[in-house]
């Protein structure tokens, strides 16, 4: 008779229990970012929103940013950083294909020995390792997660395309996921839709590079993201209605309960779209990050929840709605109590 496997169960109910970001010095105005595209800072906002966004320096790496943005979520969290088991940064703009970021990152932290992965979902990563984290936790696979959106997107983008070259930007944040007497993370609804992986991509893949530096040697050029912007546009405001809906009813409340909404920071039009079609509370903030700090992808959502609570437009206990979505086409969505933050 086959040997019986013991089972674990870890936590009833989860929550976000402390928030930290990173955001790079270096403030980028839409008129240094108009000229190469042939632009104007009025075309920018009134395209995205946009008024400003951060670029990051040499110095500021995808491991240095989450490095800062995670200590001060640990230290909101007030727990130490040896009772974290699992470290999980989502990012797209590792630009190593491994080892992973998280490793490392963990090893800065004094994180030791922890389990510790990368998640690619573009810039639905945050909500799917949010998703991951609080799992683990419920299964007892770990007692703490520190879940890091992180995106140097500056190194991938080519400042002479007119799709991408305002949108993007730098930045990092960070929360630490543990145990809760209380629900304080909604089940997540989430998915994915591959006929539209075109709409955000890589235009090429490293081996057609390197078959054109063969050919070519330095006239070959490199690898950048690449979106069509109308595409995009037209799927967020058809699709994701339903799954905000969704994850409102899978967390038990109502529009009406929501105190904050903190969508993906894509596009300011996309936004306006998402909570009109919602019909938000009067009361509800609604984060628009995306005017000082661009589109940041995985770190945007972690970015905007903290300007919500350091502005005093939404405060910690409030419920809030998270939703993103991103390169695959990948969605994912859930309703959070707001942590503290530092």
């Amino acid at each position: 008779m086959p040997a019986r496997l013991a089972s674990i169960r870890g936590a009833e109910h989860t929550a976000i229990l402390g928030l930290g970001v990173y955001r790079p010095a270096r403030v980028v105005t839409n008129d240094e970012v108009a000229g190469p595209i042939d632009s104007s800072d009025e075309w920018i906002r009134t395209r995205s929103g946009i008024k400003t966004r951060r670029f990051a320096d040499a110095d500021e790496t995808v491991k240095s940013m989450s490095v800062a943005a995670a200590r001060d979520a640990i230290e909101a969290a007030e727990i130490a950083a040896d009772h974290i088991d699992c470290v999980i940064v989502a990012t797209s703009t590792w630009l190593l294909l491994t080892p992973a970021a998280a490793p490392q990152v963990a090893t800065e932290l004094g994180i030791n020995g922890a389990a510790a992965f990368d998640i690619s979902a573009g810039c639905a990563g945050f909500c799917h390792a949010l998703a991951v984290a609080s799992d683990l936790v419920k299964g007892g696979t770990a007692r703490n997660v520190l879940v890091i959106g992180v995106e140097k997107l500056t190194d991938t983008i080519n400042p002479k395309d007119r799709s991408t070259a305002f949108l993007f930007a730098d930045g990092a944040g960070a929360v630490v996921v543990g145990p809760s007497e209380e629900p304080n993370i909604g089940p997540t609804v989430w998915g994915s839709d591959g006929t539209q992986h075109h709409a955000i991509r890589q235009d090429k893949d490293w081996m057609e590079f390197f078959r054109e530096i063969d050919e070519q040697g330095t006239d070959a050029v490199r690898p950048y993201l690449a979106m069509e912007g109308t595409a995009v546009f037209r799927w967020a405001a058809h699709s994701l209605e339903k799954v905000c809906r969704d994850a409102v009813d899978s967390a038990g409340i109502t529009v009406d309960d929501l105190d904050a909404m903190i969508p993906h920071q894509a596009n300011g039009r996309i936004i306006e779209i998402m909570a009109r079609v919602l019909k938000l509370p009067e009361n509800c903030a609604l984060a628009n990050d995306i005017e000082e700090a661009g589109n940041t992808s995985a770190a945007s959502i972690p970015l905007a929840m903290e300007a919500l609570l350091r502005n005093g437009d939404a405060k910690p206990g409030g419920t809030a709605l998270l939703i993103a979505f991103g390169a695959g086409l990948s969605y994912a969505a859930q309703v959070v109590t707001l942590p503290n933050w530092k």
